[in-house]
């Protein structure tokens, strides 16, 4: 027969239990409980953590008023923060020899929930680093920031970025583990943190996907990209798009600007992964999307004939400083910043390479045939619509209805494609009917 104390004791294991479970739930939320957090960021040599804790639980620990506000807030207990957090974060090696913490960088943020009102949180960014020759990715975790005082507080600790094993840019962090208090033993246990191997290898595949992935869902890249090719087989004649130059001439000139576009994107990749060029996203955004714009109006009319390699070199530098935008944001180490620059655009290569392999034989199946000046123009007319948008949205950082229905239609591509393939099968073979039966 069970005893009613068995049965509380079930009955507290299943509320901490469903304690723990919601707090993994998203911060919007409502934060149910507001706990701390703990993300990770591995690197070969150190650990960089980012600390998250609501000012709330700190004030009722901490004993200072840091929740009342958040005006000079880190001007006024910036110094006994980090203080307070270099006495309570104590990672230490599976044998206990103590690792260095460094307090960098505080910030507060501050936001406003229908629920619970204001919401204010410290966020600390944290570097641990082992002593000489411990394994970076097997260390005991120490840490009881607010929950010394608050007993209830929970630590959920998780990893962020793992380049090692492949996790980067916006994979899911992977939880961890809690740290919580021991209410049998009425004490805060570490949490042990034992990483799985990584290697280079790993890190590099992970780029080259992420470079793939990025790619695919960057409309705009390859938006640009497609309408500058849309012309390329046709001649020039009386400053008008003329017929099909042929296969030799025009796959002369496909390579010429995709090569060209290739060089230039690459070459601003490198040295803005590098650090060496850095701008505002906001402004190559815009660019980008008058790049677009650019290239529609020539799709429709020669504004640059002969010119298009340079063309596509030059709008290729500003694609790619959005693409080492990406790269930037990882925080790498020389290593792996190197083998993922190379990994990164060698998928964007990849895919720009699977979407013209796909497209290109159709536009010069059609470019032979008397539909293609509707396809041009139509396409080019599209790009024109959805550049405007882009332009706009970027401009005033505010999404438009049509962006958001260019957004859409891209999921489409696949239809579109086959809809391409079905029309130029068509044109080509009425076009070949026509001249037998003649």
């Amino acid at each position: 027969m069970v005893s009613h104390a068995t049965r509380l004791g079930h009955v507290t294991k299943w509320l901490l239990f469903l304690t723990v479970g919601l707090s993994f739930l998203p911060k919007a939320i409502a934060h149910p409980m507001p706990n701390s957090v703990v993300q990770l960021t591995v690197h070969a040599d150190r650990i960089d953590a980012e600390v998250q804790i609501p000012l709330s639980e700190l004030q009722a620990a901490w004993g200072h008023a840091v929740n009342d506000s958040s005006t000079y807030l880190l001007a006024r207990h910036g110094p006994a923060m980090r203080a307070y957090l270099n006495e309570h974060i104590r990672p230490a090696s599976p044998a206990g020899e103590l690792w260095q913490v460094l307090v960098g960088e505080l910030a507060v943020h501050e936001t406003q929930n229908p629920l619970n009102g204001t919401y204010r949180e410290l966020t600390a960014q944290v570097r641990l680093l082992p002593p000489p020759g411990e394994d970076v990715r097997r260390f005991v975790l120490g840490y009881d920031a607010v929950l010394h005082q608050v007993v209830t507080h929970k630590i959920l600790v998780s990893v962020h970025q793992d380049w090692a094993r492949g996790q980067v840019a916006d994979v899911p962090p992977t939880q961890v583990g809690v740290i919580e208090l021991d209410i049998v033993n009425n004490r805060i246990v570490p949490l042990p943190i034992n990483l799985a191997a990584g290697s280079a290898w790993t890190g590099f595949g992970a780029m080259v996907q992420l470079g793939i992935r990025h790619i695919a869902e960057g409309t705009d890249h390859l938006l640009f990209l497609l309408v500058m090719l849309l012309p390329a087989p046709l001649l020039v004649r009386f400053g008008r798009w003329g017929r099909f130059g042929g296969v030799r001439y025009s796959v002369r000139r496909l390579l010429l600007i995709v090569t060209a576009f290739t060089l230039g994107h690459s070459l601003t990749l490198l040295l803005g992964a590098l650090g060496w060029i850095r701008l505002p996203s906001q402004p190559v955004e815009v660019l980008i999307a008058v790049s677009i714009l650019v290239s529609a109006g020539h799709a429709v009319r020669p504004l640059f004939p002969g010119r298009e390699a340079w063309v596509a070199a030059g709008f290729g530098l500003v694609h790619g400083l959005a693409f080492a935008g990406t790269l930037v944001d990882l925080h790498l180490d020389v290593g792996p910043m190197a083998l993922s620059i190379f990994g990164f655009n060698l998928g964007i290569e990849l895919m720009q390479l699977l979407v013209i392999a796909l497209t290109v034989p159709w536009l010069m199946l059609l470019s032979g045939t008397p539909a293609y000046p509707a396809v041009r123009v139509g396409g080019a007319l599209c790009a024109v619509a959805a550049a405007v948008a882009w332009i706009i949205e970027r401009t005033l950082l505010s999404t438009t209805p049509f962006s958001t229905f260019v957004e859409r239609v891209a999921h489409l591509a696949p239809w579109l494609l086959a809809a391409l393939a079905v029309g130029a099968l068509f044109s080509y073979w009425r076009g070949w009917s026509q001249r037998t039966a003649s």
